[in-house]
């Protein structure tokens, strides 16, 4: 952790090459180019952000037409695919923080350029046994820079993760709502009226649903998604 804290200093100050193609001038951790390439939907679910095909926007997707999920709306910046899946890993399992600075950046020039009414941020919990072993929430470390870039506040106390399930990366699709649901605990109610909740990838959306459900049951009367990268739900 002590090398990690240097690495991050020194990132911040001294000129680095783009993390993937080595060189070129940097936006943080990648160079424009770089980032004009990584991998984006043509078009999504209005509600889930699940990709649709062109011809079909804009729309719901079945999914949310039978079962309509407790949140409003997810942004996401970008599809779950090479090289922005092996990013997040590096992130996640590496260490690399920062990787979280850069995607809270990229995130909020979106959110920025399409306007927003969110009040707070709400970056989802990781298990106090899982924070130990990794040492970082990377939610929390995305929301910090995406909050600061948008003068939000985060609230990573609201909402506490009671069970620690197996990761969502292991289940099949019918085993994640199983293994997410009663995850979580509302530990106070968040004072704010329009609350979005802030993850790296989301898959299925069983994780943000059971999020989403507890604020509801609070009466937080508008819920989005934000998060990094929106990936098909059988990977």
């Amino acid at each position: 952790m002590v090398y990690q804290w240097i690495h991050n200093i020194l990132s911040e100050w001294l000129p680095q090459a783009c993390v993937l193609c080595g060189h070129g001038s940097r936006h943080h951790a990648l160079c424009p180019d770089c980032i004009r390439d990584l991998p984006r939907f043509t078009a999504a679910c209005t509600q889930c952000g699940l990709p649709l095909d062109v011809s079909v926007r804009p729309a719901l997707c079945g999914h949310c037409q039978q079962h309509v999920p407790a949140y409003d709306h997810v942004i996401s910046r970008f599809a779950y695919a090479h090289p922005i899946s092996q990013l997040v890993a590096n992130l996640k399992f590496r260490g690399h923080l920062h990787l979280a600075r850069l995607f809270g950046e990229l995130m909020a020039e979106q959110i920025l350029s399409q306007g927003t009414a969110v009040q707070a941020l709400l970056p989802v919990p990781l298990h106090p046994g899982r924070l130990r072993q990794r040492g970082f929430n990377q939610a929390l470390e995305i929301a910090r820079p995406l909050a600061r870039a948008l003068g939000l506040p985060t609230i990573p106390d609201a909402i506490s993760r009671i069970r620690d399930t197996r990761p969502q990366s292991e289940q099949t699709a019918a085993q994640r709502a199983r293994n997410i649901r009663g995850a979580f605990h509302l530990d106070k109610t968040p004072g704010f009226a329009h609350i979005a909740i802030v993850d790296d990838v989301m898959t299925s959306g069983h994780t943000v649903d059971e999020i989403a459900k507890l604020l509801r049951a609070a009466g937080i009367g508008q819920i989005e998604v934000w998060c990094v990268t929106r990936a098909w739900p059988h990977h």
